[in-house]
């Protein structure tokens, strides 16, 4: 019997919905923009599914919408430079709508580096779509490394499908 978590990679085609890939893991970065709106604490479904009782228990959500922008090393996802030194990061941890998850970062004299393709993960909510887009390219624009890239277009067809 099988307790724990089952990730579906789904790609929405003019077909409709594709599998691309299962994971016995939370996905990444679809899990860091969900994980900002669970209002309930996450060791609850958590030990609710070690326990067997998934089925007993109700989460609570905050209103409104978040968007996950991951900043990415140049190169990636093939080959891609590590020790980039980030910059920017400063204050973005006492903005309550901005939550940066670390996945390919390491610390190095005192120094925050790039360690990885997928360097990091940003989470902006909001009380619309619109508003989590906004606070989000806020605080990317705010992120620096050598060779940083990201997509400019997240949470847009969103927008213009009138979510």
């Amino acid at each position: 019997l099988y307790r724990g978590v089952l990730y579906a990679g789904l790609m929405i085609t003019d077909k409709g919905p594709e599998v691309l890939e299962f994971n016995v893991r939370f996905g990444d970065p679809e899990t860091q923009c969900i994980i900002p709106l669970l209002k309930t604490d996450l060791l609850v479904p958590v030990n609710a599914c070690i326990d067997g009782r998934l089925g007993n228990i109700s989460l609570d959500w905050n209103e409104g919408s978040a968007v996950c922008v991951v900043l990415a090393s140049g190169g990636y996802p093939g080959k891609y430079e590590k020790g980039k030194e980030i910059k920017g990061l400063e204050g973005l941890s006492s903005e309550k709508e901005i939550h940066v998850f670390h996945a390919g970062t390491v610390c190095r004299d005192g120094v925050l580096v790039t360690s990885g393709g997928r360097v990091l993960g940003v989470t902006g909510t909001g009380s619309s779509l619109k508003d989590a887009i906004e606070n989000t390219y806020r605080a990317v624009q705010r992120i620096d490394f050598d060779g940083m890239y990201y997509r400019k277009d997240i949470g847009a067809r969103g927008i213009h499908n009138g979510s």
